[in-house]
């Protein structure tokens, strides 16, 4: 189960997000559902289309079982597999 102590050892593909904030302004407020992610960014999928996110110049709340958790997004900065594996 996802909790706001173990969200970074978590699959993010599939979770809901939104950039809560950035260094660029037009990404802050970007919603959907992540789709893909790379060592540097996510790809979330809003109404709009697909919109790539620095991980390093953003924080992000993710909701998973009915709860939200803000990350700051350089904790995210590693590839998927090797972030998972912490």
């Amino acid at each position: 189960m996802i909790n706001q102590n173990n969200i970074l050892r978590h699959e993010l593909i599939g979770l809901d997000a939104e950039v809560s904030k950035s260094l660029n302004p037009l990404k802050i407020g970007i919603k959907g559902k992540v789709m893909d992610e790379t060592q540097q960014t996510l790809t979330i999928r809003t109404k709009k289309g697909d919109k790539k996110v620095l991980k390093s110049i953003s924080n992000f709340i993710f909701k998973a079982n009915k709860e939200s958790f803000n990350v700051k997004g350089i904790k995210l900065v590693k590839r998927p597999w090797e972030r998972v594996k912490l």
